[in-house]
C-alpha cells in the first residue's frame, strides 16, 4: 500500500488533469490485480497438491507380478545353430548362470492401480497383469496382499482385480470424465520405474485422444508418467479418478508431457461388467462401416459429412432389421452419429438385446429402422456370407476413370483365391498417375458397386457414369472390395 500512497500523495502537487491520470492508471491497475486474482480462484489453483496427496494416497497400490517364462535351449540369438563358436557360447552363458536350457526362468513387472472399493476391488491395466501368475498388491503403508483377476478388458486395456482383507480398505471414486476441461489441474499417481509411491500433477493437455483401439478415449495430459505408472489413477481437484494412467508418447521411453489415461465414463462401464459378469458385453450392430468424407458426400448428394456409411450388412441384428450397403446412419437410439468412431461407442455402449430405432439416409431419403442388438463379443469372428452367384458374362476389359476393369470369371476367381460366387468388376491395372491410384485402388481390387447398385458387367458401370453426369454429379461412389473387406471410394468424373 505504501507505494500507492506516494503517488497519490505526489500527485496532489500536480495539475488536476495530471491528478485524475495518475489516479485513473492507479485504479486501473488495481482492478487488474482484482481480475486475475479472482480467475485464478475461479480455476481453483492450488497453492499446494499435499492436502489432497495425502487424503487419496492410502487408495492408491504397487502392483508387482511374476510370471513364469519358458526357456531356451542353447545361445539362440547370439551365434547360429551349428557354429564352430556355439560350444563356446553355451560354456560363457552356463558360466554365468544364463545358460539354463530347458529350465523356465520367473520375470517380475511392476505397474500401478487403486482400490475402488473398502471391500477389496482394485481397478489397473491389463497390460499390466497380463499373463502374470502372481499378482501381489503393496499398499501405502507398506502391507502385501495377493490379488486374484475378476477379468479383463483388453479392448480398453483394464483389469479388475480383487484382494481379501480383515478390514475395510481405503478406497477412492469416480468422477465424471466429460466434466474435465482443457486447463484444468490434475494429479497422477503410481509406482514410476519401480521408485515406490510417487505424485506428479499438471492440467489436461487435450480431450477425447484416440491412439489405436476401438473403444478409446484418452485424456491427454502433461502430469509426468512414465513406466510403472501404468493402472495408476489420474485425479481431479475434489479427489475423484477421471482417468486410469495407461501410455506415454515418448521417444526414450521416458515422461516428455505427453501421457493419455483411459477417461473414467468407459472404465466405470467396463469395470461395472466385469464385477458383475467376469467379462464386457458390448452390444452389437452387425455393419460394417466407414467415415463419409467430402468426395463420398458429393458422390452420393449428401449435405454434410457427419454420419457413418454403412459398406457391408452380413448377417446380424442390422440386416434382418433391413439396413443395406450404402446407408449412411445419421441417428442411433436417439442421439446425433457424427463418425464412425462415435457410433462404435455408442453402440458399445448399449445393452446387449435393446431394441434401439436407427435413422439411416438411404439415396437421399430418411428412413427409420428397428434394431435388436446382439452381442459383440460373441459376433466377433462371424464369417460375412458371400452373395449368391450370378450367371457369368463374357469376358471383356475397358480402361474406366483410370482402372482396367474386367468382369469376374473363373480363372480371375482362381488367381484371387476368391469363393465361386464373387461376383463384380476385377480390377486388374490401375494408371499410377490417376485420381484411382492416389486413393489406393491397385490391382486385384472388386468393384461390386458403383453408385449404390450392383455392377457385374462393364457396361453396368458405364451406364451408372452416364447416370452421376446426367444428375450434375462431380463424383461417382465405388464399392471396393479387397480380400473381402470392402470400402467406398469416390472417383472424380470430370473428362
Amino acid at each position: 500500500m505504501r507505494p500507492q500512497f506516494n503517488a497519490i500523495a505526489r500527485a496532489e502537487h500536480q495539475t488536476h488533469p495530471a491528478r485524475l491520470r495518475m489516479l485513473w492508471m492507479l485504479g486501473i491497475s488495481v482492478m487488474f490485480v482484482l481480475t486475475q486474482a479472482l480467475a485464478a480462484a475461479a480455476r481453483g489453483a492450488p497453492d499446494s497438491f499435499a492436502d489432497l496427496a495425502e487424503s487419496i494416497s492410502p487408495a492408491v497400490v504397487n502392483i508387482t507380478t511374476t510370471t513364469t517364462v519358458a526357456g531356451r535351449t542353447g545361445p539362440q540369438g547370439i551365434v547360429p545353430e551349428g557354429s564352430p563358436f556355439e560350444d563356446f557360447f553355451r560354456e560363457f552363458q552356463d558360466r554365468n548362470g544364463q545358460g539354463q536350457g530347458d529350465r523356465p526362468r520367473r520375470s517380475s513387472a511392476l505397474g500401478s492401480g487403486f482400490v475402488i472399493s473398502e471391500d477389496g476391488f482394485v481397478v489397473t491395466n491389463n497390460h499390466v497383469i497380463d499373463g502374470a501368475d502372481e499378482i501381489l498388491i503393496e499398499f501405502f503403508g507398506g502391507r502385501e496382499l495377493p490379488a486374484e483377476v475378476i477379468g479383463t478388458d483388453p479392448k480398453t486395456d483394464i483389469a479388475l482385480l480383487k484382494v481379501e482383507a480383515d478390514a475395510a480398505l481405503p478406497f477412492v471414486s469416480f468422477g465424471d470424465s466429460d466434466t474435465a476441461r482443457v486447463g484444468d489441474w490434475v494429479m497422477a499417481m503410481g509406482n514410476p520405474l519401480g521408485q515406490g509411491f510417487s505424485v506428479s500433477a499438471g492440467i489436461v493437455s487435450a480431450r477425447n485422444r484416440a491412439l489405436s483401439g476401438t473403444y478409446d478415449d484418452y485424456i491427454q495430459t502433461d502430469a509426468a508418467i512414465n513406466r510403472g505408472n501404468s493402472g495408476g489413477p489420474l485425479f481431479n481437484m475434489d479427489g475423484e479418478v477421471i482417468g486410469v494412467n495407461t501410455a506415454i508418447l515418448s521417444p526414450n521411453g521416458g515422461s516428455i508431457g505427453i501421457g493419455f489415461s483411459m477417461a473414467s465414463n468407459v472404465v466405470t462401464k467396463v469395470v461395472d461388467q466385469l464385477k458383475e459378469y467376469g467379462e464386457t458385453r458390448r452390444g452389437w450392430l452387425g455393419v460394417r462401416i466407414q467415415d463419409v468424407t467430402e468426395d463420398v458426400a458429393e458422390a452420393m448428394g449428401l449435405e454434410t459429412t457427419s454420419g457413418a456409411l454403412v459398406t457391408d450388412v452380413p448377417e446380424g441384428p442390422a440386416m434382418e432389421a433391413g439396413m443395406e450397403a450404402g446407408d449412411v446412419i445419421v441417428k442411433f437410439d436417439g442421439r446425433d452419429v457424427s463418425d464412425t468412431r462415435s457410433l462404435v461407442r455408442q453402440v458399445g455402449n448399449t445393452t446387449v438385446g435393446k431394441s434401439v430405432l436407427v435413422v439411416v439416409n438411404r439415396e437421399g431419403k430418411t428412413q427409420t429402422l428397428k434394431v435388436t442388438l446382439g452381442r459383440r463379443e460373441e459376433a466377433e469372428g462371424t464369417a460375412v456370407p458371400a452373395s449368391q452367384p450370378l450367371e457369368e458374362t463374357a469376358p471383356a476389359e475397358a480402361e474406366i476413370l483410370g482402372l482396367t476393369v474386367s468382369p469376374m470369371n473363373d480363372e480371375l476367381r482362381g488367381q484371387l483365391e476368391l469363393p465361386a460366387s464373387a461376383e463384380g468388376l476385377v480390377v486388374t491395372d490401375v494408371d499410377e498417375m490417376s485420381e484411382a491410384y492416389e486413393k489406393g485402388l491397385r490391382a486385384g481390387d472388386v468393384i461390386t458397386e458403383a453408385g449404390q447398385q450392383k455392377v457385374t458387367e462393364i457396361a453396368a458401370l458405364e451406364e451408372q457414369i452416364e447416370a452421376a453426369r446426367e444428375a450434375g454429379r462431380k463424383s461417382l461412389l465405388l464399392l471396393v472390395r479387397r480380400a473381402g473387406d470392402p470400402r467406398f471410394v469416390a472417383l472424380g468424373l470430370e473428362e
